[in-house]
């Protein structure tokens, strides 16, 4: 039974848009203030008080509208925009003098909100679209392109491409960093299940192409069937074909989301102590030395271990032999957990582990090295050709485990 883990990452936009709905409510506040205070130079001052009344419903009225990518349509950034125009476009009808004599429009800075909005939707391209609308209206309303006007203009349609494409920009980095947490999630869980596959599938299958060969007849055809599979089976492993967790694009909020899976009865629970785990690999060929007090790591850390150290023991059983003695010393350090696996095999031929795994065979690399790199810690293998190999397992007590990362 498992259970669902979503890791948001808050999109760039989000904060943008909470920024322009504040924006919005600002500058509406802003062009009505002006308004009032500059009411005596109205010569239709009802023109003004119609157009502010129309303005403030509007922006309260559409305040969920720029809250987010989804709501805020392309509808509604062209009723927004007509707004914005009509405003500069009724100035000279409520101030006689405004064609001739440098100052705000009736929207005054609020005009800005309505192209911001079309760049963060849509991008500069949006952003040089509604700018150019804004540009047109303001040259209409002022007759002449004045100094003022034309600072104005360029200042807005600099502004809102430079945000458009700042966008854009972020929009490209979100779907790098989905596609980097996908490959990182992918590869996790190919090494997690190479593993498991490596302790029991491809053991069993190398078991059976062994015995078969040295039976013969018909179970010879039979160990080369299992040999064959053995080495398909490899060859998927290696070749990371293998679905895992998914990381899309959440439309709604324009949020990367990470999906993972976790196995409830794996993850949490109370510390194992190592010994316990450990102590059935003891037998006629195996001796186990343990500390007096317990060895509590946490669960996960503590079940990668002992897999880790049931590995290093097929390894000695499949290459030093049968009657190959084992040894195996747990340590409780302050800071980690130490575990020795020790054989008084052959030892193992210089870049034979090199080779091993350009061959798909993968047990060293990823059922001991690779449990141990995940956990935090560190495997290390010494051999000697003629005395034996040893493969010490570091791992410390606080470790990031797996329950915490992509699988």
């Amino acid at each position: 039974m498992t259970k669902r883990e979503r890791v948001v990452r808050m999109s760039v936009e989000q904060p943008l848009w909470r920024a322009l709905t504040a924006y919005r409510l600002l500058t509406m506040v802003y062009a009505v203030i002006l308004a009032v205070l500059g009411r005596e130079k109205y010569e239709r001052p009802w023109v003004a008080v119609a157009y502010l009344a129309v303005m403030v419903l509007w922006t309260l009225a559409t305040l969920p509208k720029v809250a987010g990518a989804v709501r805020c349509t392309k509808r509604f950034l062209g009723a927004d925009l007509v707004i914005a125009l009509t405003g500069i476009l009724l100035t000279p009808l409520a101030d006689f003098d405004a064609r001739y004599v440098d100052g705000p429009t009736l929207p005054s800075i609020w005009t800005a909100g309505s192209v911001l909005a079309f760049a963060i939707k849509g991008g500069w391209r949006w952003a040089a679209f509604a700018s150019t609308f804004v540009a047109v209206a303001n040259i209409i309303e002022r007759g002449h392109p004045s100094r003022d006007t034309v600072h104005n203009v360029l200042l807005v349609w600099v502004a809102s491409i430079a945000i458009g494409y700042v966008v854009e920009v972020a929009r490209a980095s979100e779907r790098t960093l989905a596609r980097a947490l996908e490959i990182e999630a992918t590869t996790r869980e190919r090494e997690r299940l190479a593993r498991d596959i490596h302790d029991s599938v491809l053991q069993v299958l190398a078991m059976v192409q062994r015995r078969g060969s040295a039976l013969g007849g018909e179970a010879a055809e039979l160990g080369r069937m299992a040999g064959e599979q053995e080495v398909a089976l490899r060859t998927l492993v290696s070749s990371g074909l293998v679905p895992t967790t998914r990381v899309s694009e959440d439309a709604a909020d324009g949020a990367v989301v990470r999906t993972v899976e976790v196995d409830d009865d794996r993850a949490g629970g109370a510390d194992c102590d190592v010994r316990a785990l450990l102590a059935p690999h003891a037998g006629s060929r195996v001796s186990f030395a343990e500390p007096g007090a317990p060895v509590l790591l946490p669960p996960e850390a503590a079940r990668e271990l002992a897999a880790a150290v049931s590995a290093a023991l097929d390894n000695v059983r499949v290459h030093a032999g049968q009657d190959a003695q084992a040894w195996i010393l747990v340590e409780d350090e302050r800071d980690e957990v130490i575990v020795t696996v020790r054989d008084d095999g052959p030892g193992i031929p210089e870049g034979r582990l090199a080779q091993a795994e350009g061959e798909g065979r993968l047990g060293v690399a990823l059922s001991i090295r690779g449990r141990l790199r995940d956990l935090g810690g560190t495997a290390a293998l010494i051999s000697v050709p003629g005395q034996g190999t040893e493969v010490e397992l570091k791992i410390p007590k606080v470790s990031r485990g797996k329950a915490g990362s992509a699988r």
